[in-house]
């Protein structure tokens, strides 16, 4: 990482990769045959990858588990060469559940304080989906990876831990909202001002790189106000003091509209035209959506006679409203901030409209260290493990983020014009030719096969 916060990228660099769990092994070797012939396709020998394979999950587990023990689903050697060589790329991991080891990929996350999940998603042209404009979804997601319920402070109901927690809950703190507390686990829900600030600080610089028109601050602050809410806030509050000039949120942009359609119009006026209840408050809240009024106001010589309509947008949704409307109105949502779960869910909702998980590439990112690994962002499958059959999308996407990460747009371009082609000509793995009419059957390595045959 260069002092001026860019990757420093050699021709040669080593990569680290884990194969991954169940078809993993057919989805990588398949996948990094593509990467290599996308980078010698371009670059005719002047760059190429060493890639260094690394372990975690089953391999490892059936391996070493006698000398390591649990250890062994995740090594530090491994947690090490992607600390040392900052960029990696892996395959789907198993993690059994109910026996004390947590996701493995929420460890690396937190180990690497890789605190963006980042998930484009894009519909190309051809492949099936279950919605009837799957083109207006093209939404990056970037998802809080280390904080949120998916920190995993929680306690099992029944033990002396739990129990301590709920009598602190109830006696100390004086909470008497637990329903069953005999037979409650708990779990902490940690959202910080300082995690909240670096990712929609990300989202934002993102957005403004990339040009897109908007960034969505999605949560549930209507419930949890603490935390949801105070996400949403914090969010709204860093994008105006860091990207004033550049950003405009959307009710400064209904309160400027207005002025600019009637330049005589009160504040009080104003404030009953953006919120329809304005009669019904009560007089410090007439008063406080007066002074919404005013402060937005204050930027027509920079923002009015439509200026604010060049700006980046700065908005929020209530997540279950916003599930509804990725579905009936997507063209809405361009870059999306959300905490830990909602983005999950989120990405998921989103990757079904366009042919599923198969084709969602990810990354996990950290955006000062320069740290990132990219990822499949489906399951391991192992009924379908070695069988040259499922569709090695997702990590062929993935390699294309990877590539844009180390500035290597051009072999990412090649790529995506070959997805697009070969998905274009119905040559496909079984997922989508069960949904295709008249289309190719191909095995995951024939995909790769066709792909590359279309660079």
């Amino acid at each position: 990482m260069g002092s001026d916060g860019k990757l420093v990228v050699p021709d040669n660099p080593i990569i680290p990769f884990i194969e991954g769990d169940g078809t993993g092994s057919d989805i990588w070797k398949a996948s990094v045959r593509v990467f290599d012939a996308a980078v010698e396709k371009v670059y005719k020998g002047k760059k190429k990858i060493s890639w260094m394979e690394v372990y975690a999950g089953e391999k490892p587990f059936n391996l070493f588990r006698e000398q390591m023990g649990e250890k062994a689903w995740l090594p530090d050697e491994t947690v090490a060469a992607f600390r040392e060589f900052l960029v990696g790329i892996k395959g789907p991991l198993s993690t059994p559940v109910n026996c004390g080891i947590r996701s493995l990929n929420v460890a690396l996350r937190q180990s690497l304080d890789l605190y963006t999940c980042l998930r484009p998603v894009r519909y190309f042209q051809g492949v099936p989906s279950p919605v009837k404009k799957p083109q207006d979804v093209d939404v990056v997601i970037f998802r809080e990876n280390c904080e949120d319920i998916y920190a995993g402070i929680e306690w099992m109901t029944g033990t002396d831990e739990c129990s301590k927690v709920l009598d602190f809950l109830q006696n100390e703190m004086g909470v008497d909202r637990i329903r069953f507390p005999g037979t409650s686990s708990i779990c902490v829900k940690p959202i910080s001002r300082d995690g909240s600030e670096r990712l929609i600080r990300a989202a934002i610089e993102y957005a403004l790189t990339h040009k897109r028109r908007s960034v969505t601050i999605v949560h549930k602050g209507n419930i949890m106000k603490f935390t949801e809410g105070a996400f949403r806030d914090w969010g709204y509050g860093l994008a105006i003091s860091e990207f004033r000039t550049r950003i405009v949120t959307e009710r400064e942009s209904w309160i400027i509209d207005n002025q600019d359609q009637n330049p005589g119009l009160s504040h009080e006026d104003n404030a009953r035209m953006i919120d329809t209840g304005f009669d019904m408050m009560s007089s410090s809240q007439r008063e406080s959506a007066c002074t919404e009024v005013g402060a937005a106001l204050e930027l027509m010589p920079t923002h009015g006679k439509g200026r604010w309509k060049k700006l980046l947008m700065v908005k929020d949704a209530i997540f279950d409203i916003m599930l509804q409307q990725l579905l009936s109105r997507a063209k809405e949502f361009d870059v999306v901030a959300a905490m830990n779960l909602e983005g999950d869910f989120l990405s998921d909702v989103l990757a079904a409209q366009v042919g599923g998980v198969g084709i969602a590439p990810g990354a996990n990112i950290n955006f000062v260290t320069g740290h990132a690994i990219f990822e499949a962002t489906h399951g391991t499958a192992p009924k379908y493990a070695n069988q040259d059959k499922v569709n090695p999308g997702s990590v062929i996407l993935s390699g294309v983020m990877m590539f844009e990460h180390l500035g290597w747009q051009e072999a990412a371009d090649v790529v995506v014009a070959a997805l697009d082609r070969t998905i274009g000509q119905k040559r496909v793995t079984y997922d989508f030719e069960r949904m295709m009419q008249g289309a190719t059957l191909l095995t995951c390595s024939g995909f790769a096969d066709a792909l590359i045959d279309n660079m």
